[in-house]
């Protein structure tokens, strides 16, 4: 039986994040089936992810990028302010470059797709929790392509994403943003995470200070009295 360096004899200690219930259930049999890991906790978002990982402190974190509240690469990040040592795996259904990189950018160790196979999963977090990196081989690709790319002008933003982007700017919530823009929370969510692929950050603030660097968004005069 093989075990990760570190952790002879033990079993890996999991957390799986994830907003469908029957997903946490399907990773949890799965995962429990063997005796080298152990599920000791769920969460069905980003916040109560983090608030759990705290308590419980887990070798590895399975995490899903789209939940409702704290969404997977918010909540990425915020493990990592907080001192969080436990590895994120992420495993979704998306590979788009908008989903890839600002999880890699906040820190997840691996990006791993819904549909691999049992036995890749098995191995991606076994390789997560002796802090290896794994990519499914279409994440890998992405990043290879972008890596060997020309540098070319940055991709613009869409009129919806700016509205979004200066919406944030002003300290809107996502919530707020919705309620403005006459769209759902979800969606809002969406956009940001594609501002912040276009300006290569990774979270709010350093997508406004971004947009200010590049002239997208320009300081507000004081009103004449």
């Amino acid at each position: 039986m093989s075990h990760p360096a570190g952790r002879t004899g033990a079993p890996i200690r999991l957390l799986i994040a994830d907003d469908h219930p029957v997903v946490r259930d399907g990773l949890s049999g799965m995962l429990a089936a063997d005796p080298d890991f152990e599920v000791i906790g769920e969460a069905a978002d980003g916040a109560e992810a983090v608030r759990i990982a705290q308590a419980v402190k887990p070798d590895v974190i399975l995490m899903d990028l789209r939940m409702p509240g704290m969404d997977g690469v918010t909540a990425i990040t915020e493990l990592a302010r907080r001192g969080v040592t436990a590895r994120v795996l992420v495993l979704t259904t998306y590979d788009t470059d908008s989903y890839v990189m600002p999880a890699i950018e906040a820190g997840a160790t691996g990006y791993l797709l819904k549909d691999a196979p049992r036995a890749e999963l098995l191995r991606a977090v076994r390789a997560a929790a002796a802090d290896q990196a794994v990519l499914s081989p279409s994440v890998a690709a992405r990043l290879m392509n972008r890596v060997r790319a020309p540098q070319t002008e940055p991709e613009p933003l869409s009129q919806r994403e700016f509205e979004v982007l200066e919406l944030i700017a002003a300290g809107t919530t996502n919530r707020e943003a919705a309620v403005r823009l006459f769209i759902s929370e979800a969606t809002v969510k969406t956009h940001l995470l594609h501002i912040y692929a276009k300006l290569g950050v990774s979270d709010r603030a350093a997508a406004v200070a971004e947009a200010f660097n590049r002239g997208l968004l320009t300081p507000a005069k004081p009103e004449q009295s």
